[in-house]
């Protein structure tokens, strides 16, 4: 009986040992999130990898070369967009650097004013204008394209820089998100205790509650500077002269031409490439500075 009971031993254990080397079941499903997050990045990132591609490719070799291969035209593409109409393409970017720097500055300050604002005074009709700017960020900008333009014609601002920059400078969506932060980031025992030491309101609003707000302040700047770079549809609506074009209304205007030219293609595809070049160090750059203030504002509180 002793004998037996010691050869079923090592058989018990190596059925335990069995049952520890499987993966658990929560392990496997835990890998759902990383694979469908994984497969969406391929999803957003396959056509920024084929603009990298194809803007390495001349023109013979743009449809005869396989779609992710390298090319040897990069240098000629950037030269022939440089040449291309004496350099229109840079005043397009130039262009869309002015909307965009100076957009989402102001759009950043009207937003920080007003979240704080929401966020910290009482007064009538305070959630009845939170929930219409509610409203205008389910609103489609498709919808306040035409209302937009006929204020800018009555104000004789259309074909003019204001005509886009003007309208971009109220973001329901930043004025919603500065609210919520503020709400969150800036105490009231703080705003309480800085009106008890006499500080008027503009003080404690830029030496109290600011410096609090910084991290979502960067974060309304970069939707911001996002959104009015890529832009389209207010400057197609609101220009008509060509040297007020930002970049995508620009390459707009040459992909329709390549209809007939079929040799601005490349062109189109190269300044489609240099135009997010811009945004991605933006985004490093913003990335780096907000991680930075979260983890100082951590050690502060």
């Amino acid at each position: 009986m002793s004998s037996l009971a010691v050869q079923k031993a090592p058989s018990a254990t190596g059925a335990t040992g069995t049952a520890r080397s499987r993966p658990p079941l929560r392990g496997r499903i835990a890998l759902v999130p990383t694979i469908t997050l994984l497969l969406g990045a391929i999803y957003c990132l396959l056509p920024v990898a084929w603009v990298v591609m194809a803007s390495t490719k001349s023109g013979s070799e743009l449809f005869s070369t396989f779609t992710f291969l390298p090319g040897s035209g990069f240098t000629d593409n950037v030269h022939d967009l440089n040449a291309y109409r004496d350099g229109i393409y840079w005043q397009w970017m130039t262009n869309s650097a002015l909307y965009a720097v100076l957009g989402a500055l102001l759009s950043t300050c009207v937003s920080a004013f007003s979240g704080y604002a929401l966020a910290t005074y009482r007064f009538r009709g305070r959630e009845t204008m939170f929930n219409v700017l509610l409203a205008g960020v389910l609103m489609p900008p498709i919808i306040l394209a035409i209302p937009q333009y006929l204020l800018m014609a009555k104000a004789d601002l259309t074909d003019s820089y204001w005509s886009v920059l003007l309208p971009q400078i109220l973001s329901p969506y930043g004025v919603y998100l500065s609210r919520i932060y503020a709400a969150a980031a800036v105490p009231s025992d703080v705003v309480e205790a800085g009106r008890m030491d006499g500080a008027g309101e503009w003080r404690i609003f830029t030496r109290v509650a600011l410096p609090m707000m910084v991290p979502g302040m960067v974060t309304v700047f970069l939707f911001q500077f996002v959104a009015i770079w890529n832009n389209f549809l207010l400057p197609y609506i609101m220009l008509s002269d060509d040297e007020k074009f930002p970049i995508t209304l620009g390459l707009f205007t040459l992909l329709e031409q390549g209809a007939n030219t079929p040799a601005l293609y490349t062109l189109v595809i190269t300044g489609a490439f240099l135009a997010v070049i811009p945004l991605v160090a933006l985004f490093l750059v913003i990335q780096r500075f907000w991680s930075l203030d979260l983890l100082s504002g951590a050690v502060k509180s």
